[in-house]
């Protein structure tokens, strides 16, 4: 599908939105609401493809999840009561479901399978399979890939010193843990984002993080009850429009409640480092941290990124791309190697697009060079997601600078984690609630 976008507004974008619900904590909330006894409520779920792929599955394994609109209700099975499904999980796109779920699933008495789509079933799966086998766990691969088939079995206590920095091993190795006979703990190469800690701890677990904020163990014995939660709206989300705004000249936008886990506002800190204009207003929330961003257009610096830096923006790196793209120098992102492992080789899609804009863009292994001081000059190409909401949103935005009228293939793939995007950039690029 090829979707006509319309050319940049002078007077900016401006107006007030709340983005939807977090997709990490979506995710989770289910996950731990199936294994609690009694009644979990999240209120501001995240109804993308992603987060109901999870939730289908929940039911596939006999938890009663009822929805209405963006309120999920889950009657919870205890953390022994689920029972195997009668055909494979279909995961559809949704990695951090599919891991997680590994995890989950390695400790039950009864085997699952695991499924995707073409894309999930290019993603790496050994870097979940290798440190839940530490714990006892049976997962046999396709290659590396999906398909998974899981034997689940008892499972025992382990220390595991995970290879990667990726939150969603670390999880799928607590998720196990709760079904391990001892305490587990994980140590990370670096901290990650710790929705899963806060979450298990919320929900009546006992999880406890080290000083050196890298070494986090888990007491399995405590008892799991239901909670009522709202999710906050997902930063990653959120980050879309606090980069248009920060790029698009004359633009002003607020986004209320979203999430302020200090583990994810590394968009934030980088927008700071490089001159945005942001203003951050705090809001009382139990559990995860959220308030209200205020951000207008500013010129922005350069910025150098590197590997001690990359988990806390992960998922935000085509942004960074984007703001870099307009900074007034030359900006270096390194040691994000993990981006060729995301819905696409993330870091080729990246250089791949923001060439088509005229971006003066070099492609390193475990990077970018990017000098913004040239003026972008598109080359006429079409742009294209490549499947990939996040390159497909990334480009969306960069439009809104563009003074004539644009197309952007594979604009469905946005679905998976926004899909109310188009209609928030109409509200912005409308002014709806013009701010002063």
């Amino acid at each position: 599908m090829t979707m006509q976008l319309g050319a940049g507004r002078p007077n900016g974008l401006h107006g007030t939105i709340r983005v939807p619900g977090d997709k990490s904590i979506s995710h989770r909330g289910l996950m731990l609401g199936a294994i609690s006894t009694g009644t979990t409520v999240l209120h501001h779920f995240l109804t993308a493809a992603d987060c109901l792929s999870t939730l289908n599955a929940l039911k596939q394994l006999g938890v009663d999840i009822a929805r209405d609109a963006d309120t999920v209700t889950v009657r919870g099975n205890g953390r022994h009561g689920l029972h195997a499904a009668d055909q494979p999980l279909d995961m559809g796109n949704a990695g951090t479901a599919t891991r997680l779920l590994a995890g989950l699933l390695a400790g039950q008495p009864f085997n699952s399978t695991l499924i995707g789509d073409a894309s999930l079933s290019q993603r790496p799966m050994t870097r979940v399979e290798r440190p839940l086998a530490q714990l006892g766990a049976q997962l046999e691969l396709t290659d590396g890939h999906l398909p998974m088939q899981i034997t689940g079995q008892p499972l025992h206590a382990a220390t595991v010193q995970l290879a990667v920095a990726s939150a969603q091993v670390k999880s799928a190795v607590l998720l196990a843990g709760l079904f391990a006979d001892q305490p587990t703990t994980v140590i990370e190469k670096l901290p990650t984002r710790d929705h899963t800690e806060r979450l298990i701890n919320a929900f009546g677990g006992r999880v406890t993080t080290a000083r050196d904020r890298r070494t986090i163990t888990l007491d399995p014995n405590n008892q799991l009850s239901g909670q009522t939660l709202t999710v906050p709206g997902d930063v990653s989300s959120a980050a879309f429009f606090l980069t248009a705004a920060s790029i698009v000249p004359n633009s002003h936008v607020r986004l209320e409640k979203v999430g302020l886990n200090p583990t994810r506002t590394g968009i934030l800190t980088v927008l700071q480092r490089m001159g945005g204009h942001v203003t951050v207003t705090p809001r009382e929330n139990p559990g995860e941290p959220l308030g209200d961003l205020d951000v207008r257009f500013a010129k922005l610096r350069p910025i150098q990124l590197g590997a001690a830096d990359i988990p806390a923006v992960i998922d935000e790196l085509p942004l960074v791309a984007l703001l870099a793209a307009t900074a007034d120098g030359i900006s270096e992102v390194s040691g994000a190697q993990e981006l060729r492992v995301k819905e696409t080789d993330r870091i080729n899609t990246i250089v791949t697009e923001l060439k088509k804009l005229g971006v003066a863009i070099t492609e390193k292994t475990d990077g970018f060079i990017i000098d913004g001081r040239q003026t972008w000059q598109p080359t006429g190409q079409p742009f294209a997601s490549h499947g990939d909401h996040r390159i497909g949103m990334m480009m969306a935005i960069a439009t809104q600078r563009l003074d004539q009228p644009t197309t952007l293939t594979g604009e469905k793939a946005i679905g998976i984690s926004y899909p109310t995007f188009w209609q928030d950039l109409d509200r912005l690029r409308n002014g709806a609630g013009v701010l002063a």
